[in-house]
């Protein structure tokens, strides 16, 4: 039978709630990173055909999961993102209904929101790998990136998300550049529609898009090239972009590394 948590835990979460728990799991839902995004068509349906090689990195949201029927939402963010709500809309709400489960989830986000990293879909794909859900179907009902996030390491996705091709694991160091706003990824496809589908020139056919939705994404491409030499690439659908190697000292710069399929799971 569930136990009332004990007033340590509740401090633990700072949530002035009390949670019922049996015995509460915590599972690691790592953020995804779009080394190279190609857009090869677009479905009657208006979905996008894509050809994409994506890797998991070690920045990751944690859900400690246990009985009952509640989700919270702790923003570990530093106010970086879109704001997270804790409604029907959450995709962990969406994927414990898609694998017909309940359960009480308190959410520390870690991955902001809109940033282009897949925060949304890791914490989706954590909660079906919990329930032993591994169903590509279920995964890509919930977003285009989840099926590859259930299977987490280094892959080429293709499709509209839902193949998932493994590859071999590549140890890197990368250094990641997340301005204090997201771009909406719905946003970003219609503009990029709208635009006549034109062709990133750094490996990401979302770039142009998200620049013409978010036009202070430039600065913080500039910002990020000038301080390294490299030529910084967009996270999927923005915010983020990248580089390769460790440049810690650049002013709110995160190093992150890619870690193999399976370094999400409890």
């Amino acid at each position: 039978m569930p136990v009332n948590v004990p007033a340590p835990y509740e401090d633990e979460f700072g949530l002035g709630v009390p949670l019922t728990i049996s015995v509460p799991l915590v599972v690691r839902a790592p953020a995804k990173l779009t080394r190279s995004l190609r857009i090869t068509g677009v479905r009657a349906d208006g979905y996008h055909l894509l050809d994409a090689e994506l890797v998991t990195v070690d920045l990751a949201d944690e859900l400690t999961i246990a009985e009952g029927e509640l989700l919270v939402v702790i923003d570990e963010t530093g106010g970086l993102g879109l704001p997270v709500p804790a409604d029907g809309t959450n995709l962990v709400r969406r994927a414990l209904a898609a694998a017909g489960r309940s359960a009480e989830v308190v959410l520390r986000k870690r991955i902001p929101a809109g940033a282009g990293l897949g925060g949304g879909s890791a914490d989706a794909a954590a909660v079906l790998r919990w329930a032993g859900v591994t169903d590509p179907a279920t995964a890509a009902g919930l977003g285009s990136d989840v099926p590859f996030c259930v299977v987490g390491g280094r892959a080429r996705v293709t499709g509209v998300g839902d193949v998932v091709e493994p590859l071999a694991f590549e140890e890197r160091t990368v250094t990641l550049l997340i301005p204090p706003f997201g771009c909406p990824t719905p946003a970003v496809y219609a503009r990029w529609d709208d635009l006549g589908g034109p062709t990133g020139a750094a490996a990401n056919d979302l770039e142009p898009a998200a620049l013409a939705v978010e036009p202070r994404l430039v600065e913080w491409r500039d910002r990020l090239g000038d301080a390294t030499g490299a030529t910084p690439v967009l996270a999927g659908s923005g915010a983020t972009w990248f580089v390769d190697g460790a440049f810690p000292d650049i002013v709110g710069a995160t190093v992150v590394h890619t870690v193999a399929a399976g370094w999400g799971t409890a």
